[in-house]
């Protein structure tokens, strides 16, 4: 029996010590700028995320897992490891690429919206990976914007 405990007061341990490993503060999704829709064969949505860490330390990005929706229709997913050094006390930019799925937005709409300049509202909704001092930390990211499409 008091191995038993001793066993389940280490994991407790372990938990609180991982707990107070992480960042101080989170990394803060920004916004998006510089968004352009390359409208060919495949379209494909580019731009570059700003992101803040307010921490006093350096990190680095390992994951982007972000859905992309457009009009609030699920039309892509952004899975990238671009393994980014983060800067302390200081804004950084992502640069973000993602190819649109046209079955999603309706080709006929699409089309329409991208001849006629339409402005479409886009969001990005998941999590930024980062590693702090060795430690996985998930950053979540819910930003909305409104994109002029055009050629």
């Amino acid at each position: 029996m008091k191995r038993i405990n001793l066993i389940l007061l280490t994991c407790l341990m372990g938990v609180l010590l991982l707990q107070g490993c992480g960042p101080k503060e989170d990394i803060e999704f920004k916004y998006v700028k510089d968004v352009i829709v390359d409208a060919n064969t495949e379209p494909l949505l580019k731009g570059n995320a700003v992101l803040y860490n307010p921490n006093k330390q350096r990190m680095k990005l390992r994951k982007i897992n972000v859905d992309v929706y457009i009009n609030d229709k699920k039309t892509a997913r952004i899975d990238q490891e671009p393994s980014i050094a983060i800067p302390a006390e200081a804004e950084f930019t992502v640069p973000l690429e993602v190819k649109l799925n046209m079955k999603e937005l309706g080709f006929m709409d699409t089309l329409f919206g991208v001849l006629g300049g339409k402005k479409m509202k886009v969001r990005y909704k998941g999590t930024i990976s980062i590693t702090y001092k060795g430690i996985p930390v998930r950053v979540p990211v819910d930003y909305e914007s409104t994109v002029n499409f055009r050629f």
